[in-house]
């Protein structure tokens, strides 16, 4: 049975606004999702609320674009010639590239309307109690989730992202002022995800028709990835993460899939429709046939050897693969290498490209491909047709509890508690068949939230940055050059595949849109460094 929620956000889609504003919180100047409604009874406020998730599942945001920043990292280059990609990688934007702007408006779109929606629902004096509260809860959790993205990729601890709350007295009166520092954002964040986790349910109270809403668990997880990133400017802010990390384990029920053959499909299984709401989920774009995110495909062959049109961006590295151990199964699921086997529209192939240059692509969004018979693309239900936006039923992770785990170590290694991280740590190498480690060091965590949690929407560049890692992020990157691309058995040589960049910590965080500055009339300053 499909999910109601979907139904909901794609009718939202067909009644859209497509009127383009000049305001800074511009949004998609078409397709725009309308939370017009009134805000009275208790299939308003659900309809209306589900209105604030849509922008989820656009391109700009986390069908791709907002992936680029993360590209930038050493796990991934860009998979094909585009210039603003490019420019991203090398750390030379002018903040005007659509990759950077497409995000940055719609989700200051999801945060302003969920401003509308915390200052409406209250006074929905048609609807149940029950409704009221899960709506505005479901609004909190969107204004500190949106607000966490902007703050984490534009934000820096000498000058903030612009933020105003409906709360505020001179909301509406002015433009949202640009906050001192990104800890101030970070402090904001934290606020509303306690509101939103104190007026959630769990996600285990969902019928199938509200899956994909916000419940606790995510508000808590969002509040524990919030402190980490604080932490790298104030390291007090770890001693909050254990006792979090153990809420969302105990009360909200969340736990690492396991008890199947063995260890590469306990890992396997995670990316995996029939996993969709798992132990293991704690947030996701919830995708379909019919909509979400499109990026399975867009990670997927260009082309798609013939048969379906993947777009064949974000190439994993030779660097990302020999980071594991050559018995860690996390590899393979990770990672497709010439030679490999998978399942491709129902027939059994042995990988190759002429299209990636590192000789490697991203395995873990493949299973929905994998359907089908004699490798018609026409008999797989578990993809949109159209390669244009290709959509599938598989949720798009973006929380899940390994990294809760890691995070938990992270933060007991950095108070001096290795002996303590051990658990969280082994937790996840025994889920995959690999021995323990007794007393974990940093750089073993390093090492695990690497390699668990590669080319996800974790953030790669983000970790090498808090970590102050630059020689990493600056270092050439390496892939295999086979010299017959089309067969799977052919040799390779390995040769750069990215030359070396400049990154600095001047450019700790990614530029504003100089237009944004222009149009504040000195209201915003651009981001230091740029």
């Amino acid at each position: 049975m499909k999910n109601k929620l979907n139904y909901i956000l794609a009718a939202l889609l067909l009644l859209s606004v497509s009127a383009c504003k000049k305001s800074w919180v511009d949004n998609k100047p078409f397709g725009t999702p309308s939370t017009a409604f009134f805000w009275r009874t208790d299939a308003e406020l659900t309809k209306g609320v589900a209105a604030l998730y849509v922008p989820m599942r656009y391109e700009s945001t986390w069908g791709r674009d907002l992936f680029w920043v993360q590209n930038a990292s050493d796990d991934l280059i860009v998979g094909r010639t585009k210039a603003d990609g490019e420019n991203i990688k090398n750390f030379i934007p002018s903040g005007r590239e659509g990759y950077l702007t497409g995000g940055w408006n719609d989700l200051y779109w999801m945060l302003s309307k969920a401003n509308d929606a915390i200052k409406e629902i209250p006074n929905a004096n048609q609807a149940s109690e029950a409704i009221r509260k899960r709506s505005l809860g479901e609004a909190y959790f969107v204004r500190g989730f949106a607000h966490f993205w902007i703050a984490y990729i534009w934000g820096h601890k000498d000058q903030g992202v612009p933020f105003d709350a409906v709360e505020n007295p001179e909301y509406g009166k002015r433009i949202p002022p640009q906050l001192k520092s990104v800890t101030d954002n970070y402090a904001q964040i934290i606020s509303d995800l306690e509101k939103a986790a104190d007026l959630l349910p769990l996600f285990e109270s969902y019928g199938g028709s509200d899956r994909g809403r916000a419940h606790k668990a995510a508000a808590w997880g969002y509040m524990v990835k919030a402190y980490a990133y604080w932490a790298q400017y104030d390291k007090s802010k770890w001693q909050q993460v254990p006792a979090l990390c153990d809420k969302i384990k105990n009360e909200g029920n969340r736990a690492l899939i396991t008890g199947k053959a063995n260890g590469k499909e306990n890992y396997q299984s995670v990316f995996t429709i029939a996993n969709n709401w798992s132990s293991e989920y704690i947030w996701s774009v919830t995708s379909g046939v019919e909509g979400g995110s499109e990026f399975p495909g867009v990670s997927l062959e260009n082309k798609g050897w013939g048969i379906f049109n993947g777009w064949g961006y974000f190439q994993p590295t030779l660097e990302l693969y020999n980071e594991y151990e050559v018995n860690d199964p996390r590899r393979e699921v990770t990672i497709l290498k010439f030679g490999d086997k998978f399942k491709f529209f129902g027939q059994e192939r042995s990988y190759y490209s002429t299209n990636s240059l590192s000789g490697f692509q991203i395995n873990k969004y493949m299973e929905p491909f994998g359907y089908g018979s004699n490798g018609d693309a026409s008999s797989n239900d578990k993809i949109n047709p159209s390669g244009d936006y290709p959509t599938t039923m598989l949720n798009l992770s973006l929380m899940r509890y390994a990294e809760i785990l890691l995070f938990k170590a992270e933060a007991l290694i950095e108070q001096g508690k290795n002996g303590e991280a051990a658990a969280p740590i082994n937790e996840l190498r025994t889920r995959v068949g690999l021995p323990s480690i007794n007393t974990p060091t940093l750089d073993d965590l390093k090492h695990e939230r690497r390699v668990e949690l590669a080319c996800e929407w974790t953030d790669r560049l983000q970790d090498l940055k808090r970590w102050g890692d630059f020689a990493k992020i600056n270092a050439p990157l390496h892939g295999r050059d086979h010299a017959d691309k089309t067969n799977p058995n052919s040799p390779f040589v390995v040769k750069e595949v990215w030359p070396a960049r400049s990154f600095t910590v001047k450019k700790i965080a990614w530029p504003m849109s100089p237009d944004e500055v222009t149009r504040s009339n000195g209201a915003y300053k651009q981001t230091p460094g740029w």
